[in-house]
C-alpha cells in the first residue's frame, strides 16, 4: 500500500459514521426543525411578542420571553460580547457532539446526542445569531418557575438520557 492510499484509508476510517450516528444527526435535524417552526408560529402566526400570554390550561400558558441568558435565563449575556461568546461556546460544544455522535454505539446514545445537538443549534446558534437572544414561550407556572422552549426541552431530556446511560451502564470488572 502506498503512503497516499494509506493516508486516504485512515481519513475514510476517521470520517465513517455508525448507523446510530446517522440516527443522532436525523434526530438533531428533527429537533431543530420542530424548534424553529414552533418559534415561527409563536412570533409570526400568534404574534405573541405583542400580546398578553395565552392561557391554554390552568397550569400552562404560551408566554413570550426574550431570553438573553443560558438555560432558563441563568448566566445572562446582555452584551454583544457575551452573546458572541455563547455562540462560540455553542459551536465548540456542537462540534464535539458531532464527533461523538459519529461513533454512537447505541440507540440511547443516538437519541440523547441528537436531542442535545438539535437543541443547541436551535437555541444557542440560530436564535442568538438571528435575534441576539433565545425565544422562550412554554410557561408551566406555578408548576415550573421558568419559561422555556422546544430546544430547551430537548437539551434537558438529552442530558438526562446521557446521565442515565452513564450511571446505568454495567461496570466493567477492574483488572488487578
Amino acid at each position: 500500500m502506498t503512503e497516499g492510499s494509506e493516508a486516504t484509508s485512515r481519513l475514510m476510517g476517521a470520517l465513517r459514521v455508525t448507523r446510530w450516528g446517522l440516527a443522532a444527526y436525523a434526530i438533531a435535524l428533527g429537533v431543530l426543525v420542530l424548534d424553529q417552526l414552533s418559534k415561527y408560529w409563536i412570533l409570526h402566526v400568534l404574534d405573541l411578542s405583542h400580546r398578553e400570554p395565552i392561557r391554554v390550561l390552568p397550569f400552562f400558558r404560551l408566554n413570550f420571553v426574550d431570553n438573553p441568558g443560558v438555560s432558563f435565563g441563568l448566566l445572562r449575556a446582555d452584551s454583544d460580547g457575551g452573546r458572541w461568546l455563547l455562540v462560540v461556546f455553542a459551536l465548540a460544544v456542537v462540534a464535539a457532539l458531532v464527533v461523538w455522535a459519529r461513533r454512537a454505539g447505541s440507540l440511547l446514545t443516538a437519541v440523547a446526542l441528537g436531542l442535545v445537538m438539535g437543541g443547541a443549534v436551535g437555541n444557542n446558534l440560530i436564535d442568538r445569531i438571528r435575534f441576539g437572544a433565545v425565544t422562550d414561550f412554554l410557561d408551566f407556572h406555578p408548576i415550573f418557575p421558568w419559561v422555556f422552549n422546544v430546544a430547551d426541552s430537548a437539551i434537558s431530556v438529552g442530558v438526562a438520557l446521557l446521565l442515565i446511560e452513564a450511571f446505568a451502564r454495567p461496570k466493567e470488572p477492574s483488572v488487578t
